[in-house]
């Protein structure tokens, strides 16, 4: 790969991480062909993009955006493969599924909203983290509870308090 093709190929991922809230990075060396095969689709069914990336060049392409990855350039050795999401946790349920069958891939890192998660033990956290869609729509829920709860409240002692009247003024 000559200069040229590399200072490209730093400039795509640069861009790729700038556009992405959501970055994985996983190991998936070991998988077959057909396992990996499966992988694609699966990432590609749940909107994942799944690239191999060399280590140099993305660690070079982190040091290039604004963002700032913390301990995430330090787990760049060996397979590395970055996951792409829309959704925090889209990719972590993903691998998670996948592993029911084998043991890869392993989550190296992630990068969720500005929050740094370095090594395979925090999958399950990264599983259980809340996209911001469920987070608002959790939130307008609890606001809309006492809310409805006053109004019913008020339309059936209204409607009691009418009946009350009506019953008085029968009499």
């Amino acid at each position: 790969m000559t200069r040229e093709e590399k200072a490209i190929v730093i400039e795509d991922l640069t861009a790729q991480l700038a556009d992405n809230a959501n970055i994985y990075l996983a190991d998936i060396s070991g998988l077959d062909a057909v396992a990996t095969s499966n992988l694609r689709r699966a990432c590609f069914k749940a909107n994942i993009k799944l690239a191999v990336v060399k280590n140099t060049l993305l660690a070079k392409a982190m040091e290039a955006s604004d963002k700032e990855f913390g301990e995430l350039p330090e787990v760049l050795k060996g397979n590395t493969s970055l996951m792409l999401s829309e959704t925090g946790n889209a990719p972590a349920k993903l691998i998670k599924n996948f592993r029911k069958k084998s043991d890869r891939p392993l989550l190296k890192g992630a990068f969720i909203e500005e929050a740094i998660y370095v090594g395979d033990e925090n999958l399950d956290a990264l599983v259980n983290i809340k996209s911001k869609e469920e987070v608002i729509g959790d939130i307008i829920g609890l606001l809309q509870s006492p809310a409805k709860n006053v109004i019913s409240g008020l339309k059936s002692g209204g409607g009691k308090l009418a009946g009350i009247l009506k019953t008085l003024s029968e009499k």
